[in-house]
C-alpha cells in the first residue's frame, strides 16, 4: 500500500511540475552583451580602481628662453650629427659595417626587413635597433 501511494505522489508530482530551458546571456558587450551595458560596465570598474593617474606631470609649461634653449640644442646636435655622418659616410652613404663614435658603438648590416642599424652606448649599455625598410 505505502508502495501505490508513492508511485502515485511521483506521478502527480511529475504531472504537476514545468521546466523550462537555462539560457545564458552575457553581460559584457564584448562577449555578445547588450552595447547598452558598456557605460554601466566602465563606470563600475572605474569606480573599483584603486590605481590613480597622476595628471600634473607634464603640464608645465616652457618658458619662451627654455624653448628657444632646447631648440638651439637640437640644432647643434643635429649639426654635429650631420658632420659626423658626412666624415664617417662621405657621399656614398650609410654602408654595411661597424663604426664607433664616442662611446656609441653602431653596426649596419641588412635583413629581410631591410637595412638594420644597430646603436650601443658602451658606457650605459643602453641600445636601440633602427630598421630602415627595403625600396
Amino acid at each position: 500500500m505505502k508502495i501505490v501511494i508513492l508511485l502515485a505522489c511521483l506521478l502527480v508530482n511529475s504531472l504537476v511540475s514545468n521546466a523550462q530551458d537555462l539560457v545564458y546571456k552575457p553581460i559584457n558587450p564584448a562577449f555578445g552583451g547588450d552595447t547598452f551595458n558598456y557605460q554601466w560596465l566602465l563606470s563600475s570598474a572605474e569606480a573599483q580602481n584603486k590605481f590613480k593617474e597622476d595628471t600634473s606631470v607634464g603640464l608645465e609649461q616652457q618658458t619662451e628662453l627654455e624653448r628657444f634653449k632646447d631648440n638651439l640644442n637640437n640644432q647643434l646636435l643635429n649639426q654635429v650629427s650631420n658632420s659626423l655622418f658626412q666624415k664617417q659616410f662621405g657621399d656614398k652613404g650609410i654602408t654595411e659595417g661597424s663604426y664607433v663614435f664616442g662611446s656609441l658603438s653602431v653596426d649596419i648590416y641588412p635583413s629581410n626587413l631591410g637595412l638594420v642599424v644597430d646603436i650601443l652606448d658602451t658606457e650605459t649599455g643602453e641600445q636601440t635597433q633602427v630598421i630602415i625598410p627595403n625600396n
